[in-house]
C-alpha cells in the first residue's frame, strides 16, 4: 500500500495446484466432453444437484460466470431474470461511489459559531452542519470535542443547533422492513448521523454476585433500571432470559431488566437504536463535551447554519476507499444507505434525496454501456423487499469494476474467502481459501454471492448467484460449493464446451 493506505497491489494471485486433470471429477468430465461447443451456456450437473439438494429448484436461483477478457459468460442460468440480490446490491453502489465522488472523498461535519466567541464563552449558538458522514465513531467524536476546547471554545451559553439539511427530510418508519425498530441496522440515514445513532449495552457478572450492567455511550436521556439478577443455568437465550423492555419516547428512554442473567454467559453485549436522531446528536454532544472540558447547559432545535461563514471546527471522515471497506466486507447496511444518498450530490446540489440518487446511479449506468432494464433501487443498501438486479447485470458490473482506474480500491472492498469480513468463517480448508473476492446477501427468502476467483491457473473469473426462493436459508452450502467449482473446475469446464 502507498502511505496514505491506498491499495496499490493487484490481487493475489493463486497457487498452481497441479494439471486440468486433477480439477474434475471424472464424471463430470465425461459429460463435458461430450458436449458441444453451442452448450456453453449450460448449468453443469455437479451446480445443479447442488441447489437441488438444498431444496431449491431450477427456478429459484439465477447464476453466472464469465472469465475476465472473454465476451460471453461460460455458465448463464435465468442469467437476465430481475431477483432480490439482498445485500449484494451494495457492489452497485459502492463502485458508483467510487468512480463518481473519487476514492478520496470525505465527508465533513462542521460546527459553525453563531454569535460572538469572548474569553472563551461562545455568547449565542452552535450549530453543527452534517454532510452525510456514514461513520462518526465515539472516538472520532470525542476528538471532535476535544478540538473544540482546545480551540479556546470553553463555554456555550446559547443552544445547540442542528443542521441536517444536506439530506432532504423522509419520512421513515425503522420498524417498517421487519418490526424491529430498535436494532441498529433499521436506522434511517441522516446527514448528521453520530455512532449508528446505537447504544451498546454490556452485560457481565462480577465478583460480588451481581450482573453489571453498562452503557457506550453513556447518555443522560437513557436511563437505564436496575441489573437482572444474577443466575446459574446455561446461556442459552439469555437475551430473552433478562426480560428487557425498552420505552423510547424520542428525547429520553429507558430500559429496564425484569428476568436474570445467566452466570455462564460471562460478558455479551445487546446494541440497540434509541433516541430521535436530534435527540441523539444533542445527548453525545453534552456528553463528551462536558467531557472535554466544555461547558454546556442549553438546549437543542433544528436549524440551518450560517451561510458564508468559515466553520469553527471540522470533523472530517476518512477517505471514501476505507469507507467501502466496512461497507462491503462488513455489509453495513446504514453505512450503505448514506453512501447512496451521497450520491444524489455528485452532480446536483444537496438536499440528497433518494430519486437523485437513484437517477444518478442510472446515468452512471449509461455512461459504462451498462443495460439494466431489470434493475430496481431503493435504498442502495440491499435491506429492501423491492430491490431488484440480475445475475447478468452483476455480472457485467463487475467486469466493469475490473477495468476501472478504481479496480483496486473497490476490490479490497470485498471480503476474502476464509480470511474476513462476511465469508471469514466459510470456505475453511478449501482450495478455493484466500483466493476469491466475494460480496454476500442474506434476506428472508434470498441468498446471494458475487465478486472475483482466482484459480489455480492464475485465472480470473467474475461470478455471480442469487437464491429467491423459501429455502433460500437451506442454501449457502450450494453458493459456497458453487465458489469452489468455479476455482477447481471452470477452467477444464471452459476448454471441453468450447471446442
Amino acid at each position: 500500500m502507498s502511505a496514505q493506505g491506498r491499495p496499490k497491489r493487484e490481487y493475489r494471485s493463486a497457487k498452481r495446484e497441479g494439471g486440468l486433470a486433477k480439477l474434475l471429477p471424472i464424471v463430470a468430465l465425461a459429460f463435458a466432453a461430450a458436449l458441444s461447443g453451442a452448450a456453453q451456456a449450460l448449468l453443469p450437473p455437479p451446480l445443479a444437484k447442488a441447489f437441488r439438494d438444498a431444496g431449491v429448484p431450477l427456478g429459484g436461483f439465477a447464476l453466472v460466470v464469465q472469465e475476465t477478457g472473454k465476451v460471453q459468460p461460460l455458465i448463464a442460468h435465468d442469467a437476465a431474470k430481475p431477483m432480490n440480490p439482498a445485500s449484494v446490491m451494495k457492489v452497485v453502489t459502492t463502485f458508483a461511489a467510487l468512480e463518481l465522488l473519487g476514492p478520496d472523498y470525505r465527508w465533513t461535519t462542521d460546527a459553525y459559531l453563531d454569535g460572538t466567541l469572548d474569553d472563551g464563552t461562545l455568547h449565542g449558538n452552535l450549530v453543527l452542519k452534517g454532510h452525510g458522514d456514514p461513520k462518526i465513531t465515539v472516538e472520532q467524536w470525542q476528538a471532535f470535542m476535544t478540538t473544540l476546547t482546545k480551540r479556546g471554545l470553553a463555554a456555550i451559553d446559547g443552544d445547540l443547533v442542528l443542521d441536517r439539511s444536506f439530506f432532504a427530510p423522509a419520512a421513515y418508519d425503522p420498524g417498517a422492513f421487519d418490526g424491529e425498530p430498535l436494532k441498529p441496522y433499521n436506522v434511517g440515514p441522516d446527514a448528521l448521523l453520530v455512532n449508528f445513532k446505537s447504544l451498546r449495552l454490556a452485560f457481565a457478572p462480577n465478583p460480588a454476585g451481581i450482573t453489571e450492567v453498562t452503557s457506550t455511550p453513556t447518555l443522560a436521556n437513557v436511563t437505564l433500571g436496575a441489573p437482572p439478577r444474577l443466575a446459574g443455568g446455561d446461556c442459552g437465550d439469555w437475551r430473552g432470559a433478562v426480560g428487557a423492555t425498552f420505552v423510547d419516547r424520542g428525547g429520553s428512554a429507558e430500559a429496564t431488566f425484569a428476568g436474570s442473567y445467566p452466570a455462564s454467559c460471562g460478558e455479551r453485549e445487546w446494541w440497540v437504536s434509541l433516541l430521535d436522531p436530534t435527540a441523539y446528536v444533542y445527548s453525545m454532544f453534552a456528553t463528551y463535551y462536558r467531557e472535554a472540558g466544555g461547558f454546556f447547559s442549553g438546549g437543542w432545535r433544528s436549524g440551518l447554519a450560517p451561510k458564508g461563514k468559515t466553520p469553527f471546527a471540522t470533523l472530517e471522515s476518512p477517505p471514501l476507499y476505507v469507507v467501502v471497506r466496512d461497507v462491503n466486507k462488513l455489509s453495513n447496511n446504514v453505512m450503505a444507505r448514506q453512501v447512496f444518498l451521497t450520491l444524489a450530490t455528485a452532480r446536483d446540489p444537496p438536499p440528497a434525496t433518494t430519486a437523485g440518487a437513484n437517477a444518478a446511479v442510472r446515468r452512471w449506468l449509461a455512461s459504462h454501456k451498462l443495460k439494466m432494464p431489470e434493475l430496481v433501487l431503493d435504498n442502495g443498501s440491499g435491506l429492501s423487499r423491492h430491490e431488484r438486479i440480475s445475475a447478468g447485470s452483476l455480472v457485467r458490473l463487475l467486469l466493469a469494476a475490473d477495468a476501472s482506474p478504481v479496480r483496486e480500491e473497490f476490490a479490497s472492498s470485498l471480503a476474502v474467502a476464509a480470511m474476513d469480513g462476511t465469508v471469514e468463517r466459510r470456505f475453511q480448508n478449501v482450495n478455493v481459501a484466500g483466493q476469491a473476492l466475494l460480496k454476500t446477501g442474506t434476506l428472508e427468502g434470498a441468498r446471494a454471492i458475487a465478486g472475483y476467483v482466482i484459480d489455480a491457473e492464475g485465472r480470473r473469473w467474475t461470478l455471480a448467484a442469487i437464491v429467491n426462493h423459501p429455502n433460500a436459508s437451506r442454501a449457502q452450502g450450494a453458493l459456497d460449493f458453487f465458489v469452489q467449482w468455479v476455482y477447481r473446475n471452470a477452467g477444464v469446464w471452459e476448454s471441453l464446451t468450447r471446442h
